[in-house]
């Protein structure tokens, strides 16, 4: 029996060497291979990716020739909650087709992610949580000019993005940019194979749902930066932000986001998480507040730290994880009592 990485060089996997499409990517084995790797990483300790890796060879090839010969389905999704710190509902894939997941994010990340906006943060090379906050940053300094004239930030929510994806449209916009038959037919089956309600939803937990939420919400992203003209416009995964000197075009803002997400996209505004506040009072974004001069830890998130400090309940993993998101702001207390628990 060949091993992986010959049959990977057998000519007959490319269909006797005919130039390869977008499917042919995704599903060869050199990338099925590649992502296996990416996905595996950290993992290798849990029970379903060693059994998997036990027969590695065979699982990868079978799954290659699912693909090829169009039996390929997926496998049902097993649910659990997680603390976030709020509960999250979340759906775990098998093994076999979260390897695969990550082999069509590979693809899809390359044709979709230079269409992109600049200031588009989630789940993106040389991007994240700490670079928008930092962005936020610069764009309020900016805007302020230099801390000394007042500026606001408009801050908006979508309600239940990831239950609220429509597949049809999410799908049509797929189309825009991808032609191949066999690849749309391979997305139909992972974006239908879970519904929170007829047609609409994607899996938290599942990186094709990170790519998918890209793809969709760079519709919004688009509309703010050209049609809005919203120069200090940023985005992370479905919590976005517009900066101005001026609180009545910010407040007008609002229903034009209102009626666009409504339109195009089949979403909703989170009345709730609809806010405007001045510079000076402290922009909340993502964990941290925002202020002339220096950034701190949101207090819910400060409270929730010390409530674990002081019931013991700070792992040496966790210890370090919050040290992590405490580095980036003014939190010398919080730091201290960390520290000091954890000796």
């Amino acid at each position: 029996m060949f091993s992986i990485y010959e049959r990977s060089r057998d000519p007959n996997y490319r269909r006797g060497g005919v130039k390869r499409e977008i499917f042919h990517q995704i599903i060869s084995l050199e990338n099925l291979l590649i992502a296996w790797r990416e996905f595996s990483r950290g993992k290798r300790s849990k029970p379903d990716v060693q059994r998997f890796e036990w027969s590695l060879e065979d699982n990868l090839y079978n799954l290659h020739q699912s693909l090829i010969d169009g039996t390929y389905t997926t496998d049902p999704y097993q649910l659990f909650i997680v603390a976030d710190p709020k509960p999250r509902r979340i759906h775990k894939a098998s093994v076999r087709d979260r390897v695969l997941f990550q082999a069509v994010y590979r693809v899809l990340y390359q044709i979709f992610d230079p269409v992109f906006i600049h200031d588009s943060y989630a789940c993106r090379k040389k991007k994240g949580l700490h670079r928008a906050v930092r962005q936020l940053e610069k764009f309020l300094r900016r805007t302020s000019h230099n801390y000394r004239q007042p500026t606001y930030a408009l801050k908006c929510d979508i309600r239940k993005f990831f239950d609220s994806v429509d597949h049809n449209i999410l799908l049509e916009l797929i189309k825009k940019r991808i032609s191949c038959p066999q690849t749309i037919e391979l997305l139909e089956k992972i974006i239908w194979s879970f519904e929170t309600s007829p047609g609409k939803g994607l899996p938290l937990g599942n990186v094709t749902s990170q790519i998918f939420a890209n793809i969709y919400l760079n519709q919004l992203d688009q509309f703010a930066k050209h049609s809005l003209k919203a120069h200090y416009y940023l985005r992370y995964c479905d919590d976005f932000v517009v900066i101005s000197f001026s609180v009545e075009d910010l407040a007008g803002l609002i229903q034009k986001f209102r009626n666009f997400l409504d339109s195009h996209l089949q979403l909703e505004l989170h009345d709730n998480k609809i806010t405007i506040r001045k510079f000076r009072q402290g922009v909340d974004y993502l964990g941290y507040v925002t202020l002339p001069y220096y950034r701190v830890l949101r207090t819910k998130t400060k409270k929730r730290i010390l409530r674990l400090v002081e019931k013991s309940l700070i792992t040496e993993s966790s210890l370090n994880s919050y040290l992590g998101i405490l580095s980036h702001c003014r939190a010398f207390k919080t730091k201290l009592s960390l520290c000091y628990n954890g000796d």
